[in-house]
């Protein structure tokens, strides 16, 4: 008999299971609970709970020790190089840091360690090195934390950092975003990929088509429509989805049959992506639908509007939605839909041959010009034409810099994305110097990093005017933020002279000058402290 069943020689001669029988239903009811020999008579309660504690030891120093589980198999080699010494210390410190408590308005000169950990990983994956062993741990706390680390500390983890997942449950995500994971086979591996689309997770599904997609795209459609009828529609909806990467005019036969899906949304997407693919029959259709709503006057100087009067089954088949959204005219809200899905280059033979500056030059007769110039914007963005974004942006320095038809911060910022990394950096510099940094936030968010000379420089200059102005410190600490990840480091020599606290002015914010002056002390601190990390990084 064992402890569980019986009483333990010299306690008390009472069995486990009469001690938990008089827990539950309680002393009063239950009596008394045998005493161990030689202990003085407590209460009952007293006495249940010092046998119950004599009888947990015995049950625990009485188990015998299972079998020893198999030892894990040894983790593959990592044959890159190792990280310089200085670098690994650099690692160690920050992985070691912590997010601050304060807002994005924090004070101090002390450089955010947490906003660097991405450039170094960028950097260190980009010299090829291995991470080291012993910070592979924090390293997967840390992505596991912050998805945007994700991707660069996955690579720079290597294939150690498999072997670690799928010893701990908290990095299991690294299963399923690496190639080669318990959860994603490699996209070459076509037996074991269609064993997982078939018999896997949806999250498994979905990044696996994604991984291959990114591989093969031809191969990704195909594995996509082996199934397709069986899948449920909000499944169709985030597959369909995948086919953005590598879109081609390979696709359409899929995603035009897709057009007659049960589902409105995916009716929807389907749409959306074939009006991406000028040469597609639907571009064909709404081109055809479009032209008939959009011409040019009797003088042919200025453009006439006859928005649809009805949206016919056609027009829904094609992705159109028949039902305005609220405070939206539905005529208008047709027009947009056909011209966003209209071939770009459609218009110039349409409206007199005219490029497509000329084109947004023209006045637009009874205030259609908002709704038209809005739609060409998303056409020009979706088909990412980068001559009509030129157009619709207008010149930087021009009142209001919103161009004809860029109703909204969003719009520019999805315009410029349409251009070179360079001339999108020069529009930007051109906009802040003629604007000022109010509204160049989400601007500045779709430049090249590190920035651009004339950027940081206009960037720069603009703080600097900010700062003598007394303006009110705490609306430009997002800029700063992004200036201390963006600036080149070089740029630490010109910012000096600015760290020093400035007078008071008298409409100034109180308290402005020494905000500036810790600002830019940390800033020109972060930027040094980049600079160093570059270093220790070549070795």
């Amino acid at each position: 008999m064992t402890a569980e069943t019986s009483a333990a020689p010299g306690l008390g001669g009472t069995a486990w299971e009469e001690l938990v029988t008089a827990a539950l239903l309680g002393t009063d009811r239950r009596g008394g609970v045998g005493l161990a020999a030689g202990r003085e008579r407590k209460d009952a309660a007293a006495a249940l709970l010092d046998e119950a504690a004599l009888h947990t030891v015995h049950r625990r120093a009485g188990l015998r020790p299972g079998p020893a589980a198999a030892p894990p198999e040894q983790a593959q080699p990592d044959p890159r190089p190792a990280l310089p010494a200085a670098a690994r210390q650099r690692l160690a410190l920050l992985l070691s840091d912590r997010p601050g408590v304060g807002g994005s308005g924090r004070r101090g000169t002390a450089p955010d360690l947490t906003e660097l950990l991405p450039q170094w990983l960028t950097a260190a994956n980009a010299h090829g090195y291995a991470a080291p062993p012993e910070l592979l741990p924090a390293l997967l706390d840390a992505a596991r934390g912050r998805t945007d680390l994700r991707p660069p500390a996955l690579e720079f983890a290597g294939p150690r950092a498999l072997w670690l997942a799928r010893l701990n449950a908290e990095w299991k995500f690294a299963l399923r975003t690496t190639p080669g994971g318990s959860a994603l086979p490699a996209p070459e591996d076509t037996e074991a990929v269609g064993r997982l689309w078939e018999e896997g997770l949806f999250a498994e599904r979905v990044a696996l088509l994604g991984l291959v997609r990114a591989h093969d795209a031809g191969a990704a459609r195909r594995l996509l429509e082996s199934t397709w009828s069986t899948e449920r529609a909000e499944d169709r909806l985030m597959f369909l989805d995948s086919l953005r990467t590598g879109l081609a005019q390979d696709d359409e036969p899929f995603l035009e049959r897709a057009l007659s899906d049960r589902s409105r949304n995916v009716r929807t997407t389907a749409a959306e992506l074939l009006s991406a693919l000028p040469g597609s029959a639907l571009a064909g259709r709404m081109a055809r639908r479009a032209a008939t709503s959009i011409a040019l006057d009797a003088t042919r100087s200025s453009i006439t509007v006859e928005a649809p009067h009805e949206c016919d089954p056609g027009m829904e088949r094609d992705g159109v939605v028949a039902a305005a959204p609220p405070g939206r005219g539905q005529r208008a809200w047709w027009l947009g839909q056909l011209v966003e899905s209209a071939p770009l280059a459609a218009w110039p033979a349409r409206l007199g041959g005219r490029t497509p500056h000329e084109i947004v030059a023209l006045p637009v007769a009874d205030d259609w010009q908002g709704e038209l110039h809005a739609a060409w914007c998303r056409a020009a963005v979706r088909q990412r034409d980068a001559e009509w974004a030129r157009a619709l942006l207008g010149a930087a320095a021009s009142p209001g810099a919103g161009g004809p038809g860029a109703v909204s911060l969003s719009e520019r910022a999805k315009l410029l994305g349409t251009l070179p990394a360079g001339e999108r950096a020069e529009w930007v510099a051109s906009f802040i110097a003629a604007h000022g940094l109010s509204e160049a936030f989400q601007l500045l968010g779709v430049c090249a990093v590190p920035w651009s000379v004339p950027l940081g420089g206009a960037v720069v200059d603009a703080l600097n005017i900010a700062r003598d102005a007394g303006s009110y410190p705490w609306s430009f600490s997002g800029v700063m933020g992004l200036a201390e990840r963006c600036l080149e480091p070089g740029a630490a020599g010109r910012l000096e002279a600015l760290t020093a606290t400035p007078d008071e002015t008298e409409d100034g914010a109180p308290g402005a000058g020494g905000y500036w002056a810790e600002a830019f002390q940390r800033l020109v601190g972060t930027l040094r402290l980049r600079a160093v990390m570059r270093e220790e990084l070549v070795g």
